[in-house]
C-alpha cells in the first residue's frame, strides 16, 4: 500500500510538463570537485564514477551513489545539486555514469541499457573495497532508479551487506507501460529528445570500436522501434518484449532486503504510478507518491521549509534517517 506524500508545487509550475521540463534543463549551480575514478568490467568495458570527498571525510563516513537516467550522466542536474549538497554535510559523493556517459564517454564497446543492474553492483564492489566500513545509501534517478531497484531485488538477502539503504525517484520499473506513454503525443517532445541523443551516441560508439559493424538509423523513430531494431538485438536479448519483461524491476521490488523507499508522482507523464500497485510489499519498502511533480520535477513552493528543490531536501533527510528493519 502506498502512503501519500506532501508536496506543493511551485506558484504558477502546478502543470507536470512544467515542473519535468523546467527541473531537467534550468541548472545554473558548477559541478563540485571530484576525483575520476574508473571500474573496468568483466568483458573489458569500463565505467567513471566522480567521487566527490568532504575535506574531512573519513572511512567511516557515509556514502551516497546516485545514479542518472536515460541520456544522462555525472552532470545531470539531479546528481549535481545533490553532490553539491552532501558535501558540506560529509557525505562522500559518487556520480555513477552508465557505459559510455559523461567522463566515460568512449571507455565502453557495449551500450547501457534498461537493466545493467550488474554494472552498478560492480561500483559498489569498488567502492566498497576502497573504504569497507563506509555505509552505503544507493539513490537511483528514472532510468537508474529501476536499474537499483533490480539490483537490490536480485541481491535479495545479500543486498544489507553491501548498501544500507535504496532510493528510487520515478522509477520506470515496468518498462512496457513507460515506453507507450512516452509515445503519446503529447510526450512526443520527450521521446524525440531522448532518441536524438540515443542516435548519436550508438554512431559515436559504432565509429570509434572499428570492430563494430557500421550502422545507420533515420533521423526519426519511436523509442520502441529503436529498442526493437538495436537495443533488444545488440544487447542478447530475444525480441523487445523480452527486454523490456526481464529488465522491468518491479517483479523483484518485494525481494530487496534492505530498507527502500520509491517515490512517484501521480501526475508524471512518462512513467505510471501505480506500477507496483500489485505487489505486496514489505513493510521495509515505502511506497510514496505524490500528487504533483512530474517526472523528476519536484520544484516546490520556496516558502515551504524544503525550498524550491523540494525533492532534494527530502532525499537530504532520507539519507540522514536511521532506517531499520
Amino acid at each position: 500500500m502506498s502512503q501519500e506524500l506532501p508536496f506543493d508545487p511551485f506558484p504558477f509550475l502546478q502543470d507536470p510538463h512544467h515542473q519535468t521540463l523546467i527541473n531537467t534543463f534550468l541548472n545554473f549551480l558548477f559541478e563540485p570537485d571530484s576525483e575520476q575514478k574508473l571500474v573496468t568490467l568483466s568483458d573489458g568495458d569500463k565505467l567513471s564514477l566522480e567521487v566527490t570527498t568532504p575535506k574531512d571525510w573519513r572511512e567511516t563516513d557515509p556514502t551516497v551513489i546516485l545514479v542518472h537516467g536515460l541520456c544522462g550522466s555525472h552532470k545531470s542536474p539531479n546528481l549535481v545539486r545533490m553532490a553539491r549538497r552532501l558535501e558540506p554535510l560529509g557525505i562522500r559523493a559518487v556520480r555513477y555514469n552508465m557505459r559510455g556517459c559523461g567522463s566515460g564517454r568512449g571507455l565502453s564497446r557495449q551500450i547501457y541499457h534498461s537493466g545493467r543492474s550488474e554494472d552498478v553492483f560492480e561500483a559498489i564492489k569498488a567502492m566498497k573495497k576502497e573504504a569497507p566500513a563506509s555505509p552505503i545509501t544507493l539513490i537511483g534517478f528514472s532510468l537508474g532508479g529501476n536499474i537499483v531497484l533490480k539490483m537490490a531485488g536480485e541481491l535479495a538477502s545479500l543486498g544489507p551487506t553491501f548498501v544500507k539503504k535504496t532510493i528510487a525517484v520515478s522509477p520506470p520499473v515496468d518498462l512496457y507501460s513507460s515506453i507507450l506513454m512516452l509515445g503519446r503525443e503529447e510526450n512526443a517532445m520527450y521521446e524525440k529528445y531522448f532518441y536524438r541523443l540515443l542516435r548519436a551516441d550508438v554512431h559515436y560508439r559504432h565509429k570509434k570500436f572499428r570492430d563494430l559493424p557500421p550502422i545507420r538509423l533515420p533521423h526519426s523513430l519511436k523509442l520502441y522501434e529503436f529498442d526493437q531494431i538495436y537495443t533488444a538485438p545488440y544487447c542478447g536479448f530475444r525480441n523487445v518484449q523480452d527486454y523490456y519483461n526481464r529488465c522491468s524491476a518491479a517483479s523483484v521490488v518485494p525481494d530487496i532486503a534492505m530498507p527502500c523507499r520509491i517515490l512517484f508522482a501521480e501526475d508524471d507523464p512518462i512513467v505510471s504510478c501505480k506500477s507496483l500497485d500489485a505487489y505486496k510489499l514489505p513493510s521495509h519498502i515505502q511506497l510514496l507518491k505524490t500528487r504533483k511533480g512530474g517526472h523528476m520535477g519536484y520544484l516546490g513552493d520556496p516558502r515551504d521549509k524544503n525550498g524550491i528543490h523540494w525533492l532534494d531536501s527530502v532525499l537530504v533527510e532520507w539519507i540522514q534517517g536511521n532506517d531499520s528493519l
